[in-house]
């Protein structure tokens, strides 16, 4: 592969190491430890082709390259680590293994701040959504990483609602930790980037530009931020790796959470 992650370890991480996914790299803030995977530069089909069942208008597929690797969180950010920047916890349902939701866009700027703040060489951030849907994908081209369907054994989503014909599922009516699923992890080793929470991106929402583009970081300006990736509360629909959703900066719910980025931002 490409661009080794230079230098490993980084200077900011407590731990770090190569497993069967690839190379990790660790931070702690107050005795809490955060993985991050390294992913790799390289070329993606972003958004989703015409013959996808349930696609939107706004997914027109295009191809993307992304130029620089980056750090992305292995798992969305928990209850625990927020809580240990922030001092305090706003999430609805509480576990300090579950994700952090009820959080806005604005609230994970301030997040971000106070987090790099604590760190040397910080670069936290959040993903732009072609980093997002590249990591999310994993290498695929299906609707979902692990194929044409995803169960509610690999994703925490309303399983009433599975995505085409899909059989029906568990429907948990709540998040669960952000590990909990066994088989809820990605090549890549992301866990839960289907369903959980939504998370929020770097990016404004907009119309994707027309054909091949390198390192695309949305448009300059708009109303609302990108989410992806579904929730516990949405159908499967909601969790294939080409939608996008999308809710004004300051919106705070119980299905809304973040993952984080490190390293320099494409583009």
């Amino acid at each position: 592969m490409s661009q080794f992650p230079q230098p490993f370890p980084p200077a900011w991480a407590s731990g770090w190491g190569e497993d069967d996914y690839g190379h990790y790299a660790e931070f702690e803030i107050s005795g809490v430890t955060q993985r991050l995977r390294w992913v790799y530069p390289g070329t993606f089909l972003m958004g989703s082709p015409e013959t996808e069942a349930e696609r939107s208008d706004d997914e027109t597929q295009h191809q993307v390259t992304i130029t620089q690797g980056y750090w992305l969180a292995d798992t969305a950010c928990t209850q625990r680590l927020w809580e240990a920047v922030m001092g305090g916890n706003p999430s609805h349902f509480k576990g300090e293994d579950r994700p952090v939701e009820r959080v806005s866009w604005q609230d994970v700027a301030g997040f971000l701040d106070r987090l790099s703040q604590q760190q040397p060489d910080p670069n936290l951030r959040l993903p732009t959504e072609s980093e997002w849907e590249y990591a999310c994908r994993a290498g695929t081209e299906t609707p979902f990483a692990a194929g044409e369907q995803i169960p509610t054994d690999q994703a925490n989503y309303n399983g009433r609602y599975p995505y085409g014909d899909g059989p029906k599922g568990q429907y948990r009516e709540e998040t669960i930790e952000v590990k909990a699923l066994a088989e809820g992890v990605n090549t890549w080793g992301l866990h839960q980037m289907h369903g959980n929470v939504w998370e929020w991106c770097a990016d404004w929402y907009g119309d994707y530009p027309e054909g091949e583009v390198v390192d695309p970081v949305g448009p300059p300006g708009g109303e609302s931020r990108v989410l992806r990736g579904g929730s516990w509360i949405n159908g499967g629909r909601s969790l294939r790796s080409a939608y996008r959703d999308f809710l004004v900066p300051g919106s705070r719910y119980h299905f809304i959470g973040l993952r984080l980025a490190r390293g320099q931002k494409s583009g």
